[in-house]
């Protein structure tokens, strides 16, 4: 399965290699989206440092960040917190997701080049190959076509916000999929939605990938309201 570097992050713009503080950020926030670092968890710079190979400077900066974006929590005499997580926070932002990333799907089928146009065939393929059981996997392609798609929209602002805010309900899921088995969406539905969405982007549909969008975020949304 091709990878490139807009798979990895979109903290890689326009060809620049990523700081020592980037590198740091995205390693943490990755162990924090997945929950290997789970909700509550004290993070030690000491620890970091050397798992991460990193001085302390990009590490403090990474944690700065971190914090800005609702990752961690900095109590004074404790130290630094992973934040934790609310199943009712997931639906607020599921919400805000449906919104913007319909609109987001929009713009990436009226903007896609032709360039795009190939990805999209690729990621299909690639989605189709994964295994009917491999439910991570999935996750790793669904999470490469939300970001294609992010990209495809040619808005930089709305790309990071939209990444944010996908990344947010990520860690959530993660967490609660374990809590809540029934919020584990059925990996059909998902290689259906995602197939249609670049199919959509593909020939330049946004009327189609607005509405594909909306429906696939909207499905989950009406699953977590449920329980709550």
């Amino acid at each position: 399965m091709a990878t490139t570097t807009h798979d990895l992050d979109p903290i890689v713009r326009n060809g620049e290699a990523p700081s020592l503080a980037d590198r740091a950020y995205v390693a943490l926030r990755e162990e924090i989206i997945s929950a290997e670092v789970a909700p509550g968890t004290l993070l030690r710079e000491e620890e970091l440092t050397a798992r991460l190979g990193l001085g302390r400077t990009p590490v403090r900066e990474a944690i700065q960040r971190l914090r800005r974006e609702g990752y961690v929590t900095i109590l004074p005499r404790r130290g630094t917190l992973v934040s934790e997580i609310s199943i009712t926070d997931l639906a607020a932002i599921y919400e805000v997701r449906t919104r913007l990333e319909s609109w987001g799907a929009r713009l990436a089928a009226e903007r896609a080049g032709a360039a795009d146009r190939s990805e999209a065939e690729q990621l299909i393929t690639d989605l189709e190959a994964v295994g009917a059981e491999d439910y991570e996997a999935l996750l790793r392609t669904d999470r490469r076509i939300h970001r294609f798609t992010y990209r495809c929209a040619k808005n930089p602002f709305l790309a990071e916000t939209l990444d944010h805010y996908h990344n947010l309900s990520l860690r959530i899921l993660h967490v609660a999929m374990r809590r809540y088995p029934a919020l584990r969406p059925r990996l059909d539905d998902v290689v259906h939605d995602q197939r249609l969405l670049l199919e959509a982007i593909g020939r330049g549909d946004g009327d189609a990938a607005e509405r594909v969008a909306a429906t696939h975020i909207s499905t989950f949304q009406r699953a977590i309201r449920e329980l709550i």
